[in-house]
C-alpha cells in the first residue's frame, strides 16, 4: 500500500479577490514569506501567490488564485476545506491577539479544542483562519519578515473538511492517505498522519443539512497531500484509478509534479510530490521577489506581465508595529 508515503498536507490553494491585499494580509499582518510569484499556469492572466516558512516547506505553503477586486464571491460549504489552521508556539497566542486587534480584525477565543488552544477570525475575503498553539519546531522559520520568530507562523497545524457524510472520506483517509482516527467530539472527527509535524491534522465536520460551498474569492479550491516522489505518485495514481476514482493525469507545476481526483464529497483533492522545490529557479534569499514563468510560457512574458496588477511589498493598511 502507498499511503505510508503520504505525510500529511503538501499545500492548501485558495481563491483572492484583490491580489495587493492578499499580500499585505499574509505576508503583512500574518508575517508569512511570498515564496513564489507566478501565473496560474491553467489561466496565465492570473496570479499564483505562493507563500510559506523560509523555503516553502511541503506542510507550509498556502497559494492563492487572485482573481481580481470585484471577482465572483464564493462561500465555505459542505464540498470543501473551510478552515485553515495554523501551527503557532503554545506561548504565543498573547502576542497574536494583540497583532490581529491592532488590524482590525475580529477574533473569536482562544476556545480549547481536543488538547490546543485555538485562536479564530477571517481572511478580508472571508476564509476562516486558526492559529493553533503547538510546540511544533522548524528550523525553517521565516524570521525576516514582521512577526518576530519566537511568535512566527511554523507551518499548517491542518484543515477542517466540510461534509454531508464523514465516513466515506473517513475511509479514504486512512486507507490511502496514511492518516488514523484520533478523536471526535460531537460532529467533529479528527485524523492525524503521524509522518509529519506540519499539516498533520485533518478534521472532518459533518454536516448532514449543511449548505453547498460555493466556488469563487473567499473559497479554498484545493488540499494538497504530500508524497516524497514521482514513482509513489504514480502508484497511488493507479490504485486510486482501481478504485473507481477520476484520476488527472500527472501535471508539471514546475515546483512539483501534481494528480488532482474529487473525494466522496467532491472536495478536490490533489497529490503533489516533495521534489523539485522552490529553489529550482530562484535561490534562498531571491525567493517570491520576481514574476517567475514555466518555460512554454517564457515567450509571451510581456504580454502577460502587462496583464497581471502590479503588486508591491506589503504596505499600509497593516502598519502594525509590535516589538
Amino acid at each position: 500500500m502507498s499511503h505510508s508515503h503520504i505525510s500529511g498536507i503538501h499545500h492548501i490553494t485558495a481563491i483572492s479577490a484583490d491580489p495587493q491585499q492578499n499580500v499585505d494580509f499574509y505576508a503583512g499582518v500574518l508575517g508569512l514569506r511570498m515564496i513564489k510569484k507566478t501565473i496560474n499556469f491553467d489561466a496565465p492572466d492570473t496570479y499564483h501567490l505562493y507563500y510559506g516558512d523560509k523555503i516553502g516547506t511541503p506542510g507550509s505553503v498556502l497559494t492563492f488564485f487572485p482573481w481580481g477586486a470585484g471577482s465572483w464571491k464564493g462561500r465555505g460549504g459542505t464540498g470543501q476545506v473551510t478552515v485553515i489552521s495554523f501551527s503557532v508556539p503554545e506561548n504565543s497566542m498573547e502576542y497574536w491577539i494583540e497583532r490581529l486587534q491592532l488590524a482590525d480584525l475580529s477574533i473569536q477565543g482562544p476556545i480549547s479544542r481536543f488538547d490546543e488552544q485555538v485562536l479564530s477570525f477571517r481572511d478580508p475575503d472571508g476564509i476562516q483562519l486558526e492559529l493553533v498553539g503547538t510546540d511544533a519546531n522548524t528550523d525553517q522559520v521565516w524570521s525576516d519578515g514582521p512577526v518576530p520568530s519566537h511568535a512566527a507562523i511554523r507551518g499548517f497545524f491542518g484543515a477542517t473538511l466540510a461534509v454531508r457524510n464523514y465516513q466515506n472520506t473517513a475511509k479514504l483517509l486512512t486507507e490511502k492517505l496514511g492518516f488514523k482516527f484520533r478523536q471526535e467530539t460531537g460532529n467533529r472527527y479528527r485524523f492525524v498522519n503521524e509522518r509529519s509535524s506540519l499539516g498533520s491534522v485533518v478534521d472532518l465536520l459533518e454536516l448532514p443539512a449543511g449548505q453547498e460551498g460555493r466556488m469563487g474569492a473567499g473559497a479554498v479550491h484545493h488540499i494538497a497531500w504530500r508524497i516524497p516522489d514521482d514513482p509513489g505518485q504514480l502508484k497511488i495514481q493507479s490504485e486510486l484509478s482501481e478504485q473507481g476514482y477520476q484520476v488527472s493525469p500527472v501535471m508539471d507545476r514546475n515546483y512539483f509534479h501534481s494528480i488532482y481526483f474529487r473525494e466522496p464529497e467532491r472536495i478536490l483533492f490533489e497529490i503533489a510530490t516533495d521534489s523539485p522545490g522552490f529553489l529550482v529557479d530562484e535561490t534562498i534569499d531571491t525567493l517570491g521577489q520576481n514574476l517567475k514563468l514555466p518555460a512554454w510560457y517564457e515567450s509571451r512574458r510581456s504580454e502577460i506581465e502587462a496583464s497581471l496588477q502590479k503588486i508591491k511589498a506589503p504596505q499600509i493598511p497593516y502598519a502594525i508595529t509590535m516589538e
